[in-house]
């Protein structure tokens, strides 16, 4: 049985939905990130979790038990919020032992748990400093700190990081995770950097207007999207547009060049436009690489971005960018030049919209 179950979810504010139907089952110890776009119900659901937004409709249950008629404060749930949220007037320490002490816990066991969570954030030498003399990395880690002293049976994770320079995210996303390991919490984390899912979550729920495209592993959101949505939010992507030529076969055409997919086309007639994905990664100029499909098109731009360059052409009215390495003995195709585009025809998936 799993440790959080959400069926059915929904939430309203007046005459307006944000959730619908959501429906989920997360196993305990697992670590799953919501992402997606601002306004798409994501921290909704969150807030729904924790206590703090009634459900319009559905039901939620953790270790089996409904959640419901609880209130926030009955449902050991800790969380973090963006804004670490911590008290001003309290050192390190007691911001860590706030909630202890409001659960009652004695003073020598409070201390104890206090040692013991800033020794696992590694700021046991700040025990006595106050949050404004603290760098927003480390208020963070206090908050988590503050999260996990009360033993909560899931964490939740409001786009913490999102306030933070990009080095100090993503060690402290890194180190988020470790912690969560460690301790085995079932923890959810929001976010909508597409990095920051792919890299530390169990499964990801890639969310769109209030609903869930898609739930799996960073491998499978990222190889095998299920909507055109996922597709074009998660990694950068090529979307081409191509028309079916014999379903039966599986064939297609990219403005005048004919592909074989391996998709099928079953629920296709000839002459229906589809989507295709093509991650820019997937394709080579080298006639050496493993490929069983190729696309002729005219070079429109080259872009330098470092380790590679990002190469743009024209096929029967695509752009479609592929990335190549940058070699300093290697001169990039140049604007106006003729180039073919190969790759295994695996990677030309078709989307839904």
């Amino acid at each position: 049985m799993s440790f959080l179950t959400l069926t059915n979810l929904q939430k309203s504010f007046g005459q307006v939905q944000v959730v619908h139907n959501f429906n989920m089952s997360i196993e305990k110890g697992e670590f799953v990130s919501f992402l997606g776009p601002s306004g798409c119900g994501k921290t909704t659901v969150l807030r729904m979790i924790a206590g703090f937004e009634t459900p319009t409709g559905g039901s939620l249950f953790i270790n089996g038990k409904d959640q419901r008629p609880l209130k926030p404060n009955q449902r050991n749930i800790g969380m973090v919020f963006q804004a670490y949220a911590l008290f001003p007037n309290m050192n390190v320490h007691d911001n860590v032992a706030f909630g202890l002490k409001v659960a009652g816990m004695p003073k020598a066991d409070i201390d104890a748990r206090v040692k013991e969570m800033l020794g696992l954030i590694r700021l046991d030498h700040l025990a006595d400093r106050f949050p404004y003399q603290m760098s927003g990395g480390q208020q963070q880690r206090v908050a988590l700190a503050r999260a996990l002293a009360v033993k909560p049976q899931v964490l939740l994770l409001d786009e913490p990081l999102s306030a933070l320079d990009a080095k100090i995210r993503v060690s402290l996303r890194e180190e988020i995770r470790l912690i969560q390991q460690k301790l085995g919490i079932t923890t959810i984390f929001v976010t909508h950097d597409q990095e920051e899912a792919l890299s530390i979550s169990d499964r990801i729920v890639v969310m769109n207007g209030g609903k869930a495209d898609q739930i799996g592993t960073p491998f499978e959101v990222y190889n095998t999207p299920a909507t055109r949505f996922v597709a074009s939010f998660v990694g950068t992507l090529n979307m081409i547009e191509a028309k079916v030529v014999d379903p039966a076969a599986n064939r297609i055409q990219i403005g005048d060049q004919g592909v074989t997919l391996k998709q099928s086309l079953a629920a296709y007639k000839a002459g229906d436009t589809v989507s295709l994905a093509l991650r820019p990664e997937a394709g080579s100029l080298s006639d050496s690489v493993k490929s069983d499909t190729a696309l002729t098109g005219q070079v429109t731009s080259a872009h330098f971005l470092g380790s590679v360059i990002r190469t743009r052409m024209n096929v029967g009215g695509n752009v479609i960018s592929f990335d190549m390495f940058n070699s300093p003995g290697v001169t990039p195709p140049q604007a106006g030049e003729t180039v073919t585009l190969r790759f295994m025809a695996a990677d030309l998936l078709v989307v839904r919209d």
